[in-house]
C-alpha cells in the first residue's frame, strides 16, 4: 500500500518526464526570415504624390515610413456615414461572427488537448450489486449463496506519448492560424465596406452626370431637327446627334446595374438584406482624401499581413506534423493504477481490510503495418515542403499587392491631374461661349455643345477621383491594415 501511494504522489511528475523525453522528436520550427529587399517598386518610390490640384481629391499625398497606420484607418476619410457603415458591419457581419467562432473552437480544442496530454486521467466510481452464486461457480459443496457487493475505486492512467509536444505545438499553431484568419476577415470586411461605399458614391455621381449629359444632348437634337426642317442643316447632322444621344443613354443601364450590385454587396458586408439598403449617405464630395500614408517597411510587411501570418501558421503546423509522424514510429507507454474498496456490506466498506489496489504498465511498439507509418512521415515531409512553397508564393503576392497599390496611386494622380485640366478647360470654354451667347456672338447650339463637352469631362473626372479614394484604401489593405490582438479581442 505505501508503494502505491508513493506512486500516486509521483504521478504528476509524468508530464514533466514526458516533456523531457519528447523534446527532441521532430524538427524545431523557425520563423522564416523576412525577404531581403529594401523597396516595393522597380524604381525608388517618390516621397510625395502631387496632382497640383487644390481640390479635395487632388491633395498631395505623402508616403511616410516612420508613421504607423491608425487602428481605425477608415476614419482618415472623415466621413461619419462611412464610419457608421463600418461600425454596423463589424457588429453584424456573419462572416466575421463565423471567424470568431472558429477561433474560439480552436482555442478550446487546444486547451482540451493540453489537459489530456500533460495530466493523467483520473476517474472515480462506485457501485452496488446483488448477486447469487451456486456451488459450481464457487468450486465447493456449499449451497447457493445470495449476497450484496459494494465497491468504490479511483482509477488513474497516463500515456507517455513521444509526440505530445509536437501535437500540442500543432494545436497551438492552429489557434494562431484561426486568429490570423479572423484578422484577415476583419481587414477584408473593413476594406470592402470602404471601397464599395466609394464605388456607390462614384456610380451615383456618374449617373447624375450622364443624365445631365443626356438632357443637354436632347436639347441639342431638338434644335438641330428644327434647323433640318428649315433647311439650314443637313439631315446627317441630326442623325449623328441622335446616335450620340443613344450612345450616352446606353451608358445608364450598365451604371445603374453596377450601382445596384454595389449596394447589394454593401448590404451583405454590413449584415443586411439588399431590400433593406437605403441611401448610404456617402458622397465623393463628402470624403477627405488621406494625405499622410504610413508605408510599412518591406522587412516588416510579413509581420503585419494576416494572410502571410496565416500561411506561416500553416507552415508551423506542417513542421509539427513531421514530429507527430516520427513519434508514431516509437513505442507508447501507458501507466495505470487503481485503488478502492470492496465489501459485501455497506457499513464496513471503508474498513481497513476491504482495500483493493492495482498498478501496472503497458508498452506498445509498432512492428509491422505495411509501411504505413513511414509513408505517413514521408507524406508529412512532403506536406511541409508544399507549405513552404505556399508561404513563399503568398509573400511574393503580398509584395506585388503593395507595389500595385503604390504604382496605382502614382498613375491615379497623373490621371486626375489630366482629367482636372480637361474639366477646367471645358468649364472655361463653356463660360466664354455662354458670355458670347448673351452678347449675340454665339448660337444656343454652340452653348449646348460646350456644355456637353463639359459634362463628359466631368464624368471622366469623377471616375479618376473615385479611383484615388479607392486605391488609397487598397494601399492600406495591402499593407495589412492596423489590426492587433487587442483589437480582435474587442470584436
Amino acid at each position: 500500500m505505501p508503494a502505491l501511494l508513493t506512486a500516486f504522489h509521483r504521478w504528476w511528475l509524468l508530464p514533466v518526464t514526458s516533456v523531457m523525453l519528447t523534446a527532441c522528436v521532430g524538427p524545431d520550427f523557425n520563423v522564416p526570415n523576412a525577404p531581403a529587399v529594401n523597396r516595393y517598386t522597380t524604381t525608388p518610390l517618390k516621397p510625395t504624390v502631387d496632382t497640383h490640384d487644390p481640390s479635395n481629391a487632388g491633395k498631395t499625398q505623402v508616403f511616410d515610413e516612420k508613421q504607423t497606420l491608425p487602428a481605425e484607418w477608415w476614419a482618415l476619410y472623415h466621413s461619419p456615414a462611412l464610419d457608421a457603415l463600418i461600425k454596423r458591419g463589424l457588429a453584424h457581419s456573419p462572416s466575421l461572427a463565423a471567424a470568431k467562432a472558429t477561433l474560439l473552437n480552436a482555442k478550446e480544442t487546444y486547451r482540451s488537448q493540453v489537459g489530456t496530454a500533460y495530466a493523467p486521467s483520473i476517474t472515480a466510481g462506485g457501485g452496488a450489486t446483488r448477486e447469487q452464486s451456486n456451488a459450481a461457480s464457487q468450486n465447493s459443496n456449499n449451497p447457493s449463496q445470495l449476497y450484496n457487493l459494494y465497491n468504490t475505486s479511483v482509477n488513474v492512467s497516463y500515456t507517455l506519448y513521444w509526440g505530445v509536444l509536437r501535437a500540442n505545438e500543432a494545436s497551438a499553431a492552429q489557434v494562431d492560424y484561426e486568429r490570423y484568419q479572423l484578422a484577415a476577415a476583419y481587414l477584408s470586411l473593413t476594406a470592402n465596406i470602404v471601397t464599395t461605399a466609394i464605388s456607390v458614391a462614384s456610380y451615383q455621381a456618374q449617373i447624375a452626370t450622364v443624365n445631365a449629359l443626356i438632357t443637354a444632348e436632347q436639347e441639342n437634337l431638338v434644335i438641330i431637327e428644327k434647323q433640318v426642317q428649315l433647311g439650314a442643316t443637313a439631315k446627317t447632322t441630326a442623325l449623328n446627334q441622335g446616335n450620340l444621344l443613344a450612345q450616352n443613354r446606353a451608358l445608364l443601364p450598365p451604371l445603374q446595374n453596377a450601382l445596384n450590385q454595389a449596394l447589394n454587396s454593401l448590404a451583405v458586408y454590413i449584415g443586411a438584406f439588399p431590400s433593406e439598403m437605403t441611401d448610404i449617405g456617402v458622397a465623393l464630395e463628402s470624403l477627405t482624401l488621406p494625405t499622410q500614408l504610413p508605408v510599412t517597411l518591406p522587412s516588416q510587411l510579413v509581420e503585419q499581413r494576416p494572410d502571410v501570418l496565416s500561411s506561416q501558421a500553416q507552415l508551423h503546423i506542417a513542421s509539427a506534423n513531421i514530429g507527430i509522424a516520427t513519434a508514431n514510429l516509437l513505442p507508447q507507454i501507458t501507466l495505470s493504477g487503481s485503488y478502492g474498496n470492496s465489501s459485501n456490506r455497506s457499513n464496513n466498506l471503508f474498513d481497513g481490510n476491504t482495500g483493493i489496489w492495482s498498478f501496472g504498465g503497458q508498452l506498445l511498439q509498432p512492428i509491422f503495418n505495411g509501411g504505413a507509418l513511414r509513408a505517413n512521415r514521408r507524406a508529412s515531409i512532403a506536406a511541409y515542403t508544399e507549405a513552404v512553397g505556399n508561404y513563399q508564393q503568398i509573400v511574393l503576392q503580398a509584395f506585388q499587392n503593395v507595389s500595385d497599390s503604390l504604382e496605382a496611386l502614382q498613375t491615379d494622380a497623373q490621371l486626375l491631374q489630366a482629367q482636372q485640366q480637361a474639366l477646367d478647360s471645358t468649364r472655361e470654354t463653356l463660360a466664354i461661349i455662354q458670355k458670347q451667347y448673351r452678347l449675340g456672338g454665339a448660337s444656343y447650339l454652340t452653348v449646348l455643345n460646350a456644355n456637353e463637352a463639359y459634362q463628359q469631362a466631368k464624368l471622366n473626372q469623377i471616375v479618376a477621383e473615385a479611383a484615388r479614394y479607392s486605391d488609397t484604401a487598397a494601399l492600406f489593405q495591402s499593407l495589412g491594415g492596423s489590426w492587433t490582438n487587442a483589437s480582435l479581442n474587442q470584436l
